[in-house]
């Protein structure tokens, strides 16, 4: 069965002036993504991702090229069939999980039951059932990720962006979050679009792995993942591809 294209980066380029110098950050994106892809932008530290990613949300617009979702152009729009788990989380200390996860549908003026009926929903699908009253403040570090996956959800995305969210996690956290998020991912089935600077979680994750340079970042390579789910991280194929991504990263800047 032939791939249906979500979302295309066609000739994304991005630099920065600060002062009398110019910085470029993207140069030359082009990809396509798949519905219901699980696709993973890996690179070094400070390469662009995130800078990439913050486009495709709409936060910034390219200096060159087009972004098209569906066919539309949506530069420089925060168009609603996208929504965004950040690394820092943006959680209002001073709401419950429920207010939390139900803001945005808040904001587009869903009525309080409906809106309340479906964060229930993401909140028992990503394990906090019996934390709806509680704040910020009293939840552990995966357990905040899970209120912004949650919230993402919730806004009813197609595609679903998620720029390191496990990067300030502890090592036994993390791999947890990481089995969290494929299962949801396989319940929900939506495109998701993950950044990460870890080739074993991008292996762990990924259907299909696009690999940047350092900054300016510019696509070398890209890499389909066959391996069955759940992934086995000591099975022979996946440490060979763990070695062959490694051997072609740039080191960070």
């Amino acid at each position: 069965m032939e791939k249906k294209v979500k979302l295309t980066l066609n000739n994304i380029s991005k630099r920065y002036v600060v002062g009398n110098n110019v910085f470029p950050a993207v140069d030359n994106i082009n990809i396509d993504v798949y519905d219901n892809e699980f696709l993973v932008l890996l690179g070094p530290g400070r390469c662009g991702k995130t800078v990439l990613l913050n486009m495709i949300a709409g936060l910034e617009e390219p200096l060159f090229g087009d972004i098209l979702l569906e066919g539309d152009r949506i530069n420089g729009k925060c168009d609603p069939r996208v929504s965004m788990v950040f690394q820092e989380l943006a959680l209002m200390p001073w709401k419950t999980v429920m207010q939390n996860v139900e803001l945005g549908l808040k904001i587009r003026g869903v009525a309080k039951t409906e809106r309340r009926e479906i964060a229930q929903k993401y909140i028992d699908l990503v394990g906090l059932n019996g934390f709806e009253k509680s704040y910020p403040a009293q939840l552990s570090g995966g357990m905040k990720q899970r209120v912004g996956i949650a919230r993402a959800y919730a806004n009813n995305p197609q595609i679903l962006l998620m720029d390191e969210p496990f990067g300030q996690l502890d090592a036994q956290t993390r791999y947890a979050m990481q089995e969290e998020i494929q299962r949801i991912w396989q319940t929900e089935k939506r495109t998701v679009i993950f950044v990460t600077n870890n080739i074993e979680e991008a292996i762990y994750l990924g259907d299909r792995i696009v690999l940047f340079s350092s900054c300016p970042a510019h696509v070398k390579a890209e890499y389909s993942i066959n391996l069955l789910r759940p992934r086995d991280t000591v099975d022979p194929e996946f440490l060979r591809l763990r070695r062959e991504i490694s051997d072609n990263t740039d080191l960070a800047l």
